[in-house]
């Protein structure tokens, strides 16, 4: 089983920039599809961003599509999300997790880091 950890959250106002990053333990991880999701205050956990093992397919959101860039680093066991142009509807924790199936079905395998908490002020 992968380990995930979550780090780069923090406090940003509109319109600004935020770089998440997930490092996963375990040589298994370049066989896991990953997604990004994220969980506001009284909501149901969404999905944001997924991206195929090799990265060379990723699939997001609507409503982060042309903002978000999600992309690995397999020989650093690490998934990325970069954020632009962030608006304080993205305010939520962050978590990333390893996905099962194609990646448009962003199905996670139950795998989550303990997220990161990324909030937007207007």
């Amino acid at each position: 089983q992968v380990q995930l950890v979550e780090s780069g959250g923090g406090l940003v106002q509109a319109g600004g920039s935020l770089r998440l990053s997930c490092a996963a333990s375990g040589r298994t991880f370049s066989s896991y599809a990953m997604g990004w999701f994220r969980q506001a205050l009284g909501k149901e956990r969404e999905f944001v961003a997924a991206i195929s093992r090799s990265g060379s397919n990723t699939w997001y959101a609507d409503s982060v599509k042309g903002r978000f860039t999600i992309s690995r680093d397999n020989a650093k066991n690490t998934v990325y999300l970069q954020m632009n142009n962030l608006k304080p509807e993205d305010t939520a924790i962050y978590y990333c997790t390893t996905l099962k199936g194609p990646i448009f079905t962003a199905t996670p395998t139950g795998s989550w880091g303990q997220g990161t908490q990324v909030t937007v002020s207007s």
